[in-house]
């Protein structure tokens, strides 16, 4: 993996000088993403400068160096990425008499899209990448992202510029730029524990969506397409589903994972996996195991709390598989070294409290290798989230209620508080009802009593259901989540929730986890099941070959099941979250309590502190709400360690 940043547009800029300093900055600000070295290329009559940082893992030779220039000297590429089907592609070329002189993947990107066309060959792809490719004969610049969205850019206009880079420090590099929050944007944070896509938590700055290229000429105009279309494979492949037989598709599926798993272990450094135990993370580590000619290292993290810890499971699994395996116990003394960075490493406010042990895994994992596979994206595509079936369960009793009754349900249950509710929970003998049972009693409500088929998804999926009366000022930024016409064209709502993870959890929350938690410490995560041909596939299976009655990733199961004993993978899923509620009440308390002070928030004037008050008392009394408490925690954070912010 690398790094990438520029410029297009001399903007304010005084000189050539002055201009190439910039890129210099951008770069260097970027160095952990790859630190073996780095290069810059600056076109002063055009305006356009390119940056890059360089994570040697294919061609280390000086060959593999960027930006890189065509060989026909037309085109100039920064590029961040591994593209698994360089060979085919290669050979493509070869057959139209461009040779690549090289190994590395990237110049046979440039070529390709030289030969091609930018468009064209991005379809030829098979990867994770992003990168920047400027036309010098047109003066037309080029920003791709891959389909899933595994690898990050951002983009913004900024002083007669347009700026982008992998991560949003770069673009703070360039002078002139006023960092001004989007109290918009916040708002979507407090909902989810992320700023979905393409918001940033900055003003005109935005996230280019995965699938998507941009195309910027001399107007500094940009001009968005999509390449492929999550939204056109799930409806197309839900209208075409397969009817072959179950054990035709899943040999199929077998052998279309093997190759993707194969691809993706070609590497001239070493490599490994991440291996929680799971059903993903188990299945890639015996496909790589099958493949693999010595043995493979497995990596896994732990915890002392009960109920998180899926260690033991992992490590029996790597001793069936016979792997080199490294595990860590994370301690809630980690969690305290980890806090204060984590605000400089995300860049902006971002809440998934598992980015503790992911950091702390690949800064494990990175002491023995530099390239791991994992098994990120197994639950959307294979229906694998505990919370499809608690929110088809909820419909189908609810459809037997008639609307009327469910709003008066609903309107009842506002009549107290979530903390209200929990109180009177633990007034019920036996530990009959789930931990903290009003704010699930409280979803549960809102969705019901909503006529449109998505809202309790949507309150599921909430941290804070009425963010806009959370963050002052702002009107939350809505996106697909509220699109009503999309049960039309997926009116299963399995369906619709899988496409929904897919095209927002997915890529604005773990795939960004994992590449800033990896690319911390230069550490390139590879994802097998996110190869397009799986995602493409996994939409036209029948849906009981996801689900089952009440199981999930039915098909990836039957995969497993030939490979390990029944008793290793039958557990119920973990996930990969953390006790921050119960470090929230003991080694976080003294940090977290400064942060949410009740005078603080109020001279902040940008959070109503009276909510938040309201649930820190009640966390410190026993219940349970540190997702909502960890958003605001994190936001406070990054305001913390980036005063400058104007809002």
């Amino acid at each position: 993996m690398c790094g990438i940043a520029g410029i297009y547009g001399r903007g304010r800029f005084s000189g050539q000088s002055e201009m190439h300093a910039s890129l210099d900055r951008m770069a260097d600000v970027l160095e952990h993403r790859g630190p073996d070295s780095r290069g810059v290329w600056l076109d002063w009559e055009a305006g356009v400068g390119l940056g890059h940082r360089r994570l040697a893992i294919r061609d280390l030779s000086p060959s593999g160096a960027q930006p890189m220039i065509s060989s026909c000297g037309r085109y100039v590429i920064a590029y961040n990425g591994e593209v698994y089907s360089h060979l085919e592609m290669k050979n493509q070329l070869a057959a139209h008499g461009q040779i690549p002189q090289g190994t590395s993947d990237t110049e046979v990107v440039l070529e390709s899209c030289a030969q091609w066309g930018v468009e064209a060959a991005l379809g030829r792809m098979i990867g994770m990448f992003a990168f920047a490719i400027f036309d010098r004969e047109d003066r037309v610049l080029y920003l791709a992202r891959d389909r899933l969205g595994i690898k990050p850019l951002y983009w913004g206009l900024v002083g007669g510029r347009l700026i982008f880079g992998s991560e949003l420090k770069a673009l703070r590099q360039v002078p002139g730029w006023e960092p001004r929050l989007d109290r918009h944007a916040l708002a979507a944070f407090m909902r989810h524990n992320y700023i979905p896509a393409p918001h940033t938590i900055y003003q005109d700055v935005h996230k280019l969506e995965p699938g998507c290229l941009l195309a910027v000429g001399p107007d500094l105009k940009p001009r968005r397409s999509r390449y492929w279309d999550c939204r056109s494979v799930a409806i197309g492949g839900v209208a075409a589903q397969r009817q072959a037989g179950e054990e035709e598709l899943l040999a199929e599926l077998d052998a279309l994972l093997s190759d993707a798993v194969g691809r993706r272990m070609v590497s001239d450094v070493p490599l490994g996996a991440l291996l929680s135990g799971g059903i993903d993370s188990s299945l890639v580590t015996c496909l790589m195991a099958e493949q693999s000619d010595g043995g493979i290292n497995t990596f896994s993290i732990g915890f002392d709390e009960s109920g998180y810890d899926e260690a033991p499971y992992a490590r029996a699994i790597a001793e069936r598989l016979g792997t080199i395996h490294t595990e860590l116990y994370v301690e809630p003394s980690h969690a305290l070294d980890l806090v204060d960075g984590l605000a400089t490493w995300y860049d902006e406010p971002f809440a998934d409290s598992s980015q503790i042990p992911t950091i702390m895994v690949c800064a494990l994992t990175k002491q023995h290798v530099t390239v791991v596979l994992s098994g990120d994206g197994g639950d959307e595509l294979f229906a694998g989230y505990p919370r499809y079936d608690t929110v088809l369960s909820a419909f189908q009793k609810a459809s037997r209620v008639p609307r009327p009754v469910r709003s008066l349900f609903a309107k009842g249950v506002g009549c107290l508080s979530p903390h209200a509710w929990d109180a009177l929970a633990a007034l019920v003998p036996g530990k009959r009802l789930p931990d903290n049972f009003g704010t699930k009693l409280h979803k549960l409500a809102a969705g019901l009593s909503d006529p449109e088929m998505m809202a309790l998804y949507r309150q599921i999926l909430s941290h804070w259901h009425q963010p806009d009366q959370t963050v002052l000022g702002a009107r939350e930024h809505k996106g697909v989540l509220w699109d009503e016409a999309l049960h039309r064209k997926l009116p299963d709502l399995l369906d619709c929730m899988q496409f929904l993870d897919t095209v927002t959890y997915l890529p604005d929350d773990i795939l960004t986890k994992v590449d800033r938690a990896s690319m911390r410490v230069a550490l390139e995560v590879r994802v097998p099941l996110l190869d397009h041909r799986v995602v493409e596939m996994a939409w036209q299976l029948p849906r009981h070959m996801k689900m089952r009655g009440r199981q999930t990733k039915w098909a990836l199961r039957q995969l497993l099941y030939k490979r390990l004993p029944r008793e290793l993978i039958e557990r119920p899923k973990m996930g990969f979250g953390v006790p921050i509620d119960q470090w929230l009440r003991g080694p976080l308390l003294p940090w977290a309590r400064e942060l949410l002070d009740h005078e603080r928030l109020r001279s902040q004037g940008l959070f109503n502190p009276e909510p938040i008050n309201e649930r820190w008392q009640a966390h410190q009394a026993g219940a349970n709400w540190a997702y909502p408490l960890w958003n605001v925690l994190m936001a406070q954070a990054w305001l913390e360690a980036n005063p400058e912010v104007v809002f």
